[in-house]
């Protein structure tokens, strides 16, 4: 690997710019890194811990800095579309957090700039590069699930999490936010067998009550092409002590000549603690008993951060410097999932079913 080439810029200095940029500043690919942010204060103490050589509160102004030739888009997700076409109208390769876009509108916006460009872009769905789900994936490819029938992935966590991501953002709803996972691993797996109809169910509470138009849990049936059956489900409206620090999932496939059952609940390494475990993404939430492993991007020990999100940053980066192929999402694979996510909610507050593909 040549050293000191990739020249890269991270546009937003919150939890994942700085877990991005962090990672960034360690390869040993990356001679050069810029940092921006609206918020002055994050964009300086972002740039100040990573050593960045440049930072700004404009993000066009590192984007388009002569020394930058990659761009990792980490804003909240309403922010996204105008960020990654000024890199991709620039010819620089983008790497842009999850999802697609929050409406398929922004979404087609983006994949309109790819095309005029010819651009570069993938998109961050992290729980590919978690262990268990690639080892899924090559198990998939190498036929030992055979013809797939249909499947089931479901995915819990806890209302501190959601509340935050609310916040932040009241239209990253969980099936949009955080289902899309979900959604992607099981299109990932099903490759080449598009989704052609939802059916869902959704139930109000906790957010309800609290002013926010989002379901506490939502249940979908996703049918593939070929007549497959996908059953995906998500609540984010646990009690806050519940001992998750991220996401307890389990996946599961089944084929005809084979069975595959993915355990992620993350109960095979509990904790507790008089003093209280931090959370990643919730500061000042502490529980006493937690899952360890919970957090889906992975934790830091021993000096380095270990899991998915640096899993998939450090092949973005190796990417770009090697040619060598990566698992992410493409475009047209991330607008797909976004289309699907869409479908669910259109099903879950219609009672009705879904036709994909949808008329925007």
């Amino acid at each position: 690997m040549k050293r000191k080439e990739l020249g890269v810029a991270v546009i937003g200095a919150g939890r994942i710019g700085t877990l991005r940029a962090r990672l960034a500043a360690r390869h040993p690919a990356v001679g050069f890194l810029a940092i921006a942010d609206i918020n002055a204060d994050a964009a300086r103490t972002l740039a100040e811990r990573t050593d960045a050589d440049f930072h700004s509160t404009d993000n066009n102004a590192a984007i388009e800095h002569p020394a930058v030739n990659a761009v990792i888009v980490s804003t909240p997700e309403h922010e996204h579309v105008a960020p990654v076409c000024r890199a991709l109208e620039l010819g620089k390769p983008v790497l842009m957090e999850k999802p697609l876009g929050l409406t398929l509108a922004d979404a087609d916006q983006i994949l309109d700039t790819v095309k005029k460009t010819n651009g570069h872009l993938r998109i961050g769905y992290i729980r590919r590069f978690k262990r268990c789900f690639a080892r899924a994936k090559q198990q998939v490819l190498d036929g030992h699930l055979g013809k797939i029938a249909g499947g089931t992935a479901r995915v819990y966590n806890t209302r501190a999490q959601a509340f935050e991501i609310l916040k932040r953002n009241p239209e990253a709803t969980p099936v949009i936010d955080v289902l899309t996972y979900f959604v992607d691993l099981m299109l990932w797996f099903n490759a080449g067998n598009p989704p052609v109809e939802v059916v869902a169910r959704s139930q109000t509470g906790v957010f309800k009550k609290a002013g926010y138009k989002v379901d506490d849990l939502t249940w979908a049936i996703v049918t593939l092409a070929d007549g497959a059956i996908i059953n995906l489900g998500i609540s984010y409206a646990l009690p806050s002590n519940y001992p998750i620090l991220g996401q307890s999932d389990r996946v599961e496939l089944l084929g005809e000549d084979g069975t595959m059952i993915i355990d992620d609940d993350h109960r095979d390494h509990q904790l507790y603690s008089e003093k209280g475990s931090g959370h990643a993404y919730v500061p000042g939430h502490k529980i006493n008993f937690a899952f360890s492993g919970s957090n889906p991007s992975g934790d830091w020990a021993l000096g380095d951060y270990w899991g998915p999100l640096g899993n998939e940053t450090r092949s973005w980066l190796d990417h770009l410097v090697t040619g060598n192929p990566t698992a992410h999402a493409t475009p047209a694979e991330a607008r797909l999932v976004l289309e699907t996510t869409v479908a669910i909610e259109r099903a879950a507050a219609s009672g009705e079913r879904v036709r994909l593909p949808l008329e925007t």
